[in-house]
C-alpha cells in the first residue's frame, strides 16, 4: 500500500470539475491518491486511464484502486507518450486531465532509487527504474559527463549559483573513485558550497543538484513540454486540464504553455495565477510547500501538434 499523500487533492477535484460519468486522464498516477478521489466524483460509470512510468506506482495503484474493477485502465508509459497511450488502452471521449509533476514520498523515501540524499542508497534516478536500459542514471551522468556539461546541468535544471563548483568539485573527486552513493555525491556537494552560504541557507545544498540530476536522466522538461498542447488537444470542449508543478522550470512552462494555447484561443486559463497549497496542508505534508496549481478549460477548434 503507497504512504503517498496527495498533494493539493481538494483544488484540483475542484478545478477538474468532475461529475458522475466523465473519463479522466490521471498521467502521473504515483501512489494513485489522485486517482482515488477522482474515480469516486465521476461515479458511477466514469472511467480513468492511469499511467505512470514506474511499474512500482502501477502495481501499488493497481492494489489501491481494485475496488473501482475496469472502471479503471493502468498502462505503464512517459505521459510524453500520451496520444498513443490513451488510442491503445482509452478508446473513450475524454473530459478531464491530471498531471502531477512530483515524486510520490514511495519513490522518495525508497533507498534503491535513490532519489533522495537523505537516506544511502545507490545513485539511480532513472523513474522506470534500474533495469530500465533506455536512460542512463545518475551515478553514470555524475561519473561521466565532462565537467561543463555537468555545470550547464545544475544551474539549467538547479538554477544553483554554485553550479561551477560543485561541477569541478566532482570532477576532481571522481579521478581519485566514482561517486557511487546518494550520500557521497551530497557529501562532496557539502564539501563545494562555501560555509556562509551554508549557515544563510535555509535549503540543503544537495537539494537542486539532486532536482537537477533528476530532470536530466529522464527529460522531464522536453516531456512535459511536449505534453501540454497533446493533453489539451485530447479533451472534449469544456474539458478541464490541471497540472500542479513543484519548481519553478516546471512552473515557467506550464504557465506558457497554456499561455500558448490561450492566444490561439484552444483553451481558456482558469487560474490566472497560480494556486498554492493552504498553510494547514503545508503543515501536515511539508513536501507540498512548494506546489503550484494550474488550471485550463478546452475551448472548440482543433490543436495542431506539428511543431
Amino acid at each position: 500500500m503507497s504512504n503517498h499523500i496527495p498533494v493539493m487533492l481538494a483544488e484540483a477535484i475542484e478545478y477538474l470539475n468532475l461529475k458522475p460519468r466523465m473519463n479522466v486522464i490521471d498521467g502521473t498516477l504515483g501512489g494513485g491518491g489522485h486517482a482515488e478521489a477522482i474515480l469516486e466524483k465521476i461515479s458511477p460509470g466514469g472511467k480513468l486511464l492511469g499511467i505512470d512510468l514506474d511499474d512500482e506506482a502501477i502495481a501499488r495503484a493497481k492494489e489501491r484502486l481494485s475496488r473501482f474493477g475496469n472502471r479503471v485502465i493502468l498502462a505503464q508509459g512517459n505521459f510524453r507518450e500520451l496520444a498513443a497511450l490513451r488510442q491503445n488502452y482509452f478508446p473513450y471521449p475524454v473530459f478531464a486531465a491530471l498531471l502531477d509533476l512530483g515524486l510520490s514520498s514511495d519513490q522518495l523515501d525508497n533507498p534503491r532509487r535513490g532519489f533522495s540524499f537523505l537516506t544511502e542508497g545507490p545513485l539511480d534516478m532513472r523513474l522506470r527504474g534500474r533495469g530500465d536500459a533506455s536512460t542512463i542514471s545518475a551515478r553514470e551522468v555524475v561519473n561521466t559527463a565532462p565537467e561543463a556539461d555537468l555545470a550547464r546541468i545544475f544551474r539549467q535544471y538547479g538554477e544553483d549559483r554554485f553550479a561551477n563548483a560543485i561541477a569541478h568539485t566532482l570532477a576532481v573527486a571522481r579521478e581519485r573513485k566514482p561517486i557511487e552513493t546518494t550520500q557521497a555525491l551530497a557529501s562532496l556537494i557539502v564539501s563545494a558550497v562555501p560555509p556562509h552560504a551554508r549557515r544563510v541557507s535555509r535549503v540543503h545544498p544537495a537539494t537542486r543538484i539532486f532536482q537537477a540530476l533528476r530532470i536530466a536522466v529522464n527529460q522531464e522538461l522536453g516531456s512535459l513540454e511536449e505534453t501540454l498542447p497533446v493533453a489539451a488537444g485530447l479533451l472534449e470542449p469544456q474539458g478541464r486540464f490541471v497540472v500542479i508543478s513543484f519548481h519553478s522550470l516546471e512552473d515557467r512552462i506550464v504557465k506558457h504553455g497554456f499561455n500558448a494555447l490561450a492566444r490561439k484561443k484552444l483553451v481558456r486559463i482558469i487560474t490566472k495565477s497560480p494556486r498554492v497549497p493552504l498553510l494547514e496542508e503545508v503543515m501536515r505534508n511539508p513536501r507540498a510547500r512548494s506546489a503550484k496549481l494550474r488550471a485550463a478549460e478546452r475551448a472548440a477548434g482543433k490543436i495542431d501538434l506539428i511543431q
